[in-house]
């Protein structure tokens, strides 16, 4: 009886809070807006001939890149403000009604209000980002097994929204019917969705969570200041390198939405039952292969938690590298094959954004929860918020990296392999390198987080 009963107390301790799958339902539609706008963006800046702005491709490319280092730069302002002054529910918000308004600009067909809009969307972000992924950290204790379980339930609101983002606002972009402010406008929608979800359900399901930390009684002057510890400056440390880390991971991932949706659309078959579908549409591949994996990998780290087997973090991180670099090689073949004019199977796609969601699921989701684990949590909002930087700075790259794929492709700044193929070489190696070294120097990093769960 007594062993019954704590197997029943056992299996309810795993269960995840349900303020989790409140904060899943919140994300995925934040997520749709954003996936279903990202996944256009190039497209309709370079099409001349349905209302875009018949830029270069060089031209979309940078401006893709710039768009991502804002969006993610931002949320480390928004991080800083919500720590200290406005709370993460607040932010959560305020983030959320802007980036709406932001999409809704975007819908309106004029060069003003899309660069307005883009703005909106930008500050918006700063303010959602970081602390919807701060919630879910506060959801669990310290040294919590199901927290990278969590997590990765929670990076799966990510993809579901990422999934459908793509299909519905694309399907309208791309459709003679529509056009590409309706897709614009079909992002906002979504926002909108998100939002009122959360104000509808924050007080059953979330109580307490997000809150802004009290403030002093006394004055800043009199208050003593605390210093952090020997072991906290470690962890930070550690962070840090992390974070480094990541960068060629998402310089070479966000290819995605440059380099390779141009090469959905110009080298790519896109005919299934005689029917043309939209290039936007394999932007949802990544997410659909996720959202089929992402529960095994929520069970295994869970699993392996429980029996002290779970790889580190910097180890996850080292490997994703490496999946990366073999997404590319697949991809380096498929643009080989392309190069004489031919379009080639969607099969070199599909098999590139295989390996690459699985090394995001070993990186992205894993990330969100150290960085919870590792700061100060006084300040878990600003270094999530730094996190998301670094992912912007990776951003910035893949878009200016993006914009040399015709230079490259035309031998203009080296010649190996030939056309296209050369451009996606170098993530080849730029991720086996950057793999190798994080592997070599996982024994360190796990020094410095002195024992705590990573």
């Amino acid at each position: 009886m007594l062993r019954a009963v704590q197997e029943t107390e056992r299996a309810v301790a795993l269960k995840q809070p349900p303020g989790l799958f409140l904060l899943f339902g919140v994300e995925m539609w934040e997520r749709f807006s954003f996936y279903g706008m990202r996944a256009m963006l190039v497209l309709f800046l370079s099409d001349a001939a349905r209302g875009g702005f018949g830029w270069s491709k060089p031209a979309a490319d940078r401006l893709f890149g710039l768009y991502g280092l804002c969006a993610y730069a931002l949320p480390l302002g928004g991080g800083y403000l919500a720590d200290r002054f406005v709370g993460t529910r607040r932010s959560m918000v305020i983030g959320g009604l802007i980036i709406a308004a932001g999409h809704f600009c975007l819908a309106l067909p004029a060069k003003a209000t899309f660069f307005l809009g883009l703005g909106l969307v930008v500050v918006g972000t700063g303010f959602f980002k970081p602390n919807v992924s701060t919630m879910v950290g506060q959801l669990y204790r310290e040294n919590d097994p199901r927290r990278d379980g969590g997590f990765t339930i929670f990076y799966m609101g990510v993809n579901v929204g990422a999934l459908f983002g793509p299909l519905v606002c694309g399907y309208l972009a791309e459709s003679p019917r529509w056009g590409w402010h309706y897709g614009f406008g079909a992002a906002g929608v979504g926002m909108v969705f998100g939002v009122v979800m959360y104000l509808a359900l924050r007080e059953r399901y979330l109580p307490g969570i997000g809150l802004p930390a009290e403030r002093p009684t006394v004055s800043l002057s009199a208050a003593p200041r605390t210093r952090l510890t020997r072991v906290e400056r470690d962890c930070l440390l550690a962070l840090l390198v992390m974070m480094a880390f990541s960068i060629p991971f998402w310089m070479a991932f966000e290819q995605t939405g440059s380099s390779m949706n141009f090469f959905a659309a110009e080298r790519t078959r896109r005919v299934a039952f005689g029917y043309t579908f939209p290039a936007t549409w394999f932007q949802s591949v990544n997410s659909a292969i996720l959202l089929l994996s992402a529960p095994i990998f929520a069970w295994m780290w869970t699993a392996l938690a429980r029996r002290g087997r779970e790889p580190s973090t910097p180890m996850k991180m080292g490997a994703a590298l490496i999946l990366m670099a073999l997404g590319f090689v697949v991809m380096v073949g498929g643009a080989h094959a392309s190069d004489g004019g031919a379009l080639v199977s969607p099969a070199w796609l599909i098999a590139t954004y295989a390996l690459h969601t699985f090394g995001e699921l070993w990186l992205s989701p894993i990330g969100l929860s150290t960085v919870t684990k590792l700061a100060p949590v006084k300040y878990v909002s600003l270094f999530m918020g730094l996190w998301f930087f670094s992912t912007g700075i990776a951003e910035f790259l893949a878009g200016q990296l993006a914009a040399l794929s015709d230079r490259v492709e035309r031998g203009e700044l080296f010649h190996l392999l030939g056309g296209q193929a050369d451009f996606f070489l170098v993530f080849v190696v730029t991720s086996v390198a950057a793999g190798v070294l994080l592997l070599a120097l996982s024994p360190w990093l796990k020094r410095l987080t002195h024992g705590r769960d990573v």
